[in-house]
């Protein structure tokens, strides 16, 4: 008999014949978020199991934001013998009150009882020891889950996970991390759906300083968690910016310069092997992300665009950045080369006819190989 963490999975039910390939990855990251803890993981019978662990509750911590994992439950694993995990379930009911149901649940057919007798007996002896419970099979306040497998579990508490998709098998893709609050969210959404990224931060000194160069490495870190590290590459933006500043038109400044931002990342992207980029623009929520000009800098790239916050409130991102903790860091005060030379009158519906005509005085190769070639990547660990 041993405590266990039992683990469910979610979406990977739905893989047919590539299951396999979903599972191993998601047992392989579970592996490596509780190596710390000395746990011992291995996958049986439609769930994944964590023991030996050194700390229940940092396992459990640890596991629910594992991408992938559906639910968790701290669990004992016993020996299939109906008496044992009747005193068992006896045992682990006793201090519980209100109502409860039994949810016997049998993958075993050679076990001599099935699924509905197991929670009628289960649930009367339990009923008899425990003067503080009473049934209620529509809407009970505990629910004993007795799960007959290669071995016997039961438990009570089932605390939700993340859900998703297991990091790694959705494909690579670049994050442009401003060090907001939308880009952090729009990654977390992405790595979500089994997506494993890399970072792409473009920075102004001395306009943008060393402060906000350590805000986003921060915010690196904490979405690097979920992939166990992540690269982020620093790009070198000052000397576009001005160029920019400089010689095209005032209220297409800020366009412009997400052109650029897009064609440097999409040749970094392809150094990673990303086969796509990510950014956290919403539509409408400033003058560079109408539906316009999200076109006008679409054009300037060949591979596909993600933005999972492109029908979210200002208020929904919010929610969410704090939920993942990177809220409190993105909202430091420091500059990021997006506040760099703002437009007074921003245009919000630009023809995309237009823009070569508004970059005509500039030699876009060579700055967009001058950014790529002074380019700094560093290894973040998760």
């Amino acid at each position: 008999m041993q405590d266990v963490l039992l683990v469910r999975y979610g979406e990977v039910f739905l893989k047919g014949a590539n299951r396999p390939h979903f599972l191993k990855v998601l047992t392989d990251n579970i592996k490596r978020v509780v190596k710390p803890l000395g746990g011992h993981v291995w996958l049986s019978d439609s769930r994944v199991y964590v023991s030996q662990f050194t700390d229940l509750q940092a396992c459990i911590d640890r596991v629910t934001k594992v991408f992938g994992v559906y639910s968790v439950s701290p669990a004992v694993e016993m020996e299939k013998d109906f008496e044992v995990i009747a005193e068992q379930c006896v045992k682990l009911m006793a201090g519980y009150s209100g109502t409860f149901k039994v949810f016997g649940k049998r993958s075993d057919k050679k076990f001599p009882m099935n699924s509905m007798e197991i929670a009628m007996e289960i649930g009367g002896r339990v009923l008899e020891s425990n003067p503080n419970l009473k049934v209620d099979v529509h809407k009970p306040q505990h629910k004993l889950m007795v799960e007959i497998r290669d071995n016997a579990y039961i438990c009570v508490d089932e605390i939700m996970a993340v859900g998703g998709m297991p990091s790694g098998t959705g494909g690579k893709a670049a994050l442009l991390l401003s060090g907001g609050i939308d880009s952090p969210v729009a990654g977390y959404q992405m790595m979500k759906r089994g997506v494993r990224m890399c970072a792409i931060h473009f920075q102004s000194p001395p306009y943008t300083g060393e402060l906000a160069r350590d805000k986003v490495l921060q915010l690196a870190k904490k979405l690097a968690w979920y992939t166990g590290g992540m690269r982020v590459y620093m790009v070198p933006f000052t000397k576009c910016q001005l160029e920019i500043h400089e010689k095209c038109p005032e209220e297409l400044g800020t366009l412009i310069t997400r052109r650029f931002m897009m064609r440097i990342a999409e040749r970094i992207a392809r150094q990673f092997g990303a086969q796509a980029l990510i950014t956290g623009e919403s539509l409408g929520q400033v003058a560079s992300q109408t539906m316009e000009a999200l076109g006008c800098t679409d054009a300037v790239v060949n591979m596909p665009v993600f933005r999972p916050l492109i029908g979210n409130d200002k208020t929904e991102i919010m929610a969410i950045a704090e939920r993942i903790d990177t809220y409190e860091t993105s909202i430091l005060p420091y500059e990021d080369c997006c506040t760099v030379f703002t437009p007074r009158h921003p245009v919000t519906k630009p023809k995309l006819e237009t823009m070569p005509k508004a970059e005509e005085k500039l030699d876009v190769e060579a700055l967009v190989n001058a950014c790529v070639e002074g380019t700094e990547m560093i290894i973040v660990e998760g």
